[in-house]
């Protein structure tokens, strides 16, 4: 190893820059797919507006932005107190 480069540090940045970088997003993204309307079979051929959230896909939607939401809290949190 290089007293230039310090490897472990390059690692713990390409790490964090993922799971903040790309993950968060995905997280919030998942979240949006999971408030999608769930349309049934019978409403589209009835041609009726009877949609309907499931309540499941509704409190995981709420998770995954809770997720994101305290991520962010604490990126504030973190860069305020330094």
């Amino acid at each position: 190893m290089s007293d230039w480069i310090n490897l472990h540090a390059i690692g713990n940045i390409l790490w964090v820059g993922l799971l903040l970088g790309a993950g968060l997003p995905a997280l919030f993204a998942v979240g949006l797919l999971a408030l999608d309307y769930d349309e049934t079979d019978a409403a589209v051929a009835a041609g009726t507006a009877a949609v309907t959230r499931n309540p499941v896909r509704v409190a995981a939607a709420g998770l995954c932005f809770a997720v994101v939401l305290a991520a962010v809290a604490y990126g504030i949190y973190f860069i305020v107190n330094g």
